[in-house]
């Protein structure tokens, strides 16, 4: 019962990602603040307060929109996963000092309402991409896998039912947060850094296990959008043949 916010949030999600397929966005044209660092430059260290971040290499200039375009998707996403933790953490702190199950049981209605009236149309407004980022930083929040969640308070039936209703939209709810080996995870975790430093985002810490400084370092801080590129020319690919039909 204590999971039960984080488990509705991800079936929320689930659902809605099936009713919106992922349109086809236009990139930013504006990135006059961003640097490309071309092969063999040095790499230059911003000073903010506490945070040491290398200026972003990006192999082209165009590179720096697809970055641009994942940066809105991720800003998106975000304050609906830190929301999540948040709710999470005041729904098990108030459980706690509830000694009856059956006040317990009405407490958690009451709060599952309140999250669906909270929650249900922003979300159905996603796109596909969204969808994945919420369900990857929710377990950045959380510590947990909407799945693992399901299971626990379901059963096992439940979570492979969902789950399998999610891969027929290409999304997992036993997607994980592994920004040390999932390229769009690294990107998604450099966004959230940079947005925490300049403010842009408010801070929650992750109840996951990772050090990004040391990823950072490790990938020299090069960032690879060709996944994006690739994304966009299949998107633009079946928008011509649909218009050609």
């Amino acid at each position: 019962m204590k999971k039960l916010l984080y488990i509705y949030i991800g079936l929320i999600s689930m659902i809605s990602f099936s009713q919106k397929k992922e349109e086809l966005d236009s990139l930013p044209k504006n990135f006059d603040d961003y640097i490309f660092v071309k092969p063999g430059d040095s790499i230059t260290i911003e000073l903010n307060e506490f945070t040491l971040l290398p200026k972003q290499k990006f192999k082209s200039k165009d590179d720096i929109r697809y970055y641009l375009w994942l940066r809105r998707k991720v800003f998106k996403a975000y304050p609906y996963a830190k929301l999540a933790s948040e709710r999470l953490d005041s729904l098990n702190a108030r459980l706690d000092r509830i000694d009856s199950k059956s006040k317990k049981r009405k407490y958690t209605r009451q709060i599952q309402k309140y999250i669906e009236g909270e929650f249900t149309e922003q979300i159905k407004k996603m796109t596909k991409t969204e969808g994945r980022i919420l369900i990857k930083l929710i377990h950045r929040q959380t510590g947990k896998t909407a799945f693992d969640n399901i299971k626990g308070l379901r059963s096992g039936w439940k979570a492979f039912w969902y789950n399998t209703t999610a891969n027929l939209f290409s999304l997992s709810l036993k997607e994980e947060y592994l920004p040390e080996t999932i390229n769009e995870d690294f990107l998604v975790e450099d966004i959230l850094q940079r947005a925490f430093r300049d403010q842009i985002l408010k801070s929650q810490p992750t109840k996951l296990n990772f050090d990004f400084i040391e990823v950072l370092a490790e990938k020299k801080a090069e960032i690879n959008v060709e996944e994006y590129k690739i994304l966009f020319a299949k998107m633009k690919k079946k928008k011509k043949i649909r218009s050609n039909n």
